[in-house]
């Protein structure tokens, strides 16, 4: 596991909230918690492991048909949420999960469509009733983040505190910054490993895997090809798996004023239909599901179209991901 860095972190955040009676507990190490799962999100028989799609739309902008890009794993009434995008709080509502059952975040990497709703989805989830410690997981500037998060609303922090009682939100966020590969987290039970993915010109961008009691769920986040993907992926039951229509391209960049500069950027950091096929043969997946879709909001676009787009490089089960979608395991 990887060491936490929390000094600076700690002392920014001492410091702007001095004045507001606010103070940072500095314990690095995760605790255990009771399960908190409410009555509707009871495991699948032989299963207490259950991956729930919040948003599949790729790209920053808000589409109407699909909600910014995030999912969840569930794992023993404990939320694992996987990128934050616009909305995820009521996402996380309308997937039936209760905002107390939040536990840990991972960020695949920092671009607003992964984590504009980074402290949003705490500072909700503390507003409704969380009151436990919270672990967060990403690239650099995570720490950074959560610092100015917290500054921004020390405000509200403050007055929820003296008005409501609640807890100090502040002493509940641990932060974990990832500069390499490896297992980030491990608990006994559930096993976390993230590998670096080919999503330029960000240097830092992650998939992750999540490996609990035999079985297995990856999501690659935002990448081009990536043979450390294919190694993280191997023998997954699921692989979560961004895709780009490159035919669909012309279209979504009609109105752009820099559409061939976004164009090649698209082409260098996210997968076609073959290189998603690709990886899931490499990998030897059971189930791929699509998602993170570019473009994300076209209609004209059919499920069906999607997954066939795929298969005449993967011949295993596919998945075109939707909004709130659970996939069995």
């Amino acid at each position: 596991m990887y060491n936490i860095h929390r000094r600076h972190f700690l002392e920014a955040i001492i410091a702007s909230s001095a004045g507001l009676g606010l103070t940072l507990q500095t314990s690095a190490e995760p605790r255990a918690l009771a399960d908190s799962s409410p009555k509707q999100d009871k495991p699948r028989e032989n299963s207490n492991m259950r991956l729930i799609l919040l948003g599949t739309a790729g790209g920053p902008t808000p589409k109407k048909n699909r909600a910014a890009p995030s999912q969840v794993i569930m794992i023993d009434g404990e939320a694992f949420v996987i990128d934050c995008g616009n909305g995820v709080a009521q996402q996380f509502v309308k997937a039936g999960l209760k905002l107390a059952s939040l536990r840990h975040i991972f960020i695949t990497h920092h671009h607003s469509d992964h984590n504009a709703d980074y402290g949003n989805l705490m500072l909700l989830a503390w507003a409704a009733d969380l009151n436990h410690r919270i672990d967060t997981y990403g690239p650099k500037p995570l720490n950074r983040m959560t610092k100015l998060f917290l500054q921004m609303n020390a405000f509200d922090i403050h007055t929820r505190i003296e008005d409501e009682g609640r807890s100090n939100l502040v002493n509940l966020i641990f932060p974990h910054e990832i500069n390499k590969s490896g297992v980030i987290f491990e608990n006994g039970k559930t096993k976390v490993s993230a590998v670096q993915v080919v999503h330029p010109p960000i240097t830092s961008a992650l998939a992750y895997r999540f490996d609990h009691q035999g079985q297995s769920i990856v999501i690659s986040g935002d990448t081009s090809y990536s043979p450390e993907l294919v190694k993280l992926a191997q023998g997954a039951d699921i692989l979560v798996h961004e895709v780009m229509n490159i035919h669909a391209l012309d279209r979504l960049l009609a109105s752009e004023a820099q559409a061939t500069r976004l164009k090649q950027h698209l082409l260098d950091s996210h997968s076609t239909f073959e290189q998603v096929g690709r990886v899931a043969s490499e990998a030897k997946v059971k189930k791929l599901v699509l998602s993170h879709f570019v473009p994300g909001g076209d209609p004209s676009i059919t499920d069906q179209m999607w997954i066939d787009g795929v298969r005449p490089f993967f011949d295993g089960e596919i998945i075109c991901g939707r909004d709130l979608m659970e996939i069995a395991l």
